[in-house]
């Protein structure tokens, strides 16, 4: 028998991480971090009103190039704050989406993609 164990948690973890990439229809168009914290407060005061603005979400890095962006939510509006990034539509006049890649309450299971994860075995 392996040393596999799969481990599935029932509750709701207190934490959630959250992978998103920000795509403009000019591709030319980019953002700084101040506007990207903007954006957030944008869409959540969009969806969800004073309510919606008032949800803490933690930017832990955003990187101007690529214009991605690790998240970090309470458990309690991680839907909320996923739901309002998805559903945002333009910023600054110019027309926008962001896409959630990777959901996570662990901050290290962002490290890895196994959708781009090659392993170089030994021959």
């Amino acid at each position: 028998m392996s040393g596999f164990q799969r481990v599935v948690s029932k509750d709701t973890a207190e934490k959630f991480y959250l992978k998103v990439a920000l795509e403009f229809e000019n591709p030319d168009t980019r953002i700084d971090s101040v506007q990207f914290r903007a954006l957030v407060s944008k869409a959540l005061h969009q969806l969800y009103g004073e309510t919606g603005a008032s949800i803490p979400v933690d930017i832990l890095r955003f990187q101007d190039d690529t214009m991605e962006a690790i998240l970090r939510v309470s458990g309690r509006s991680l839907v909320k704050v996923w739901s309002a990034l998805t559903l945002l539509g333009e910023y600054a006049q110019e027309e926008c989406a962001i896409r959630v890649t990777q959901v996570s309450p662990h901050l290290l299971a962002l490290a890895v993609d196994s959708r781009h994860f090659f392993q170089n075995l030994p021959s």
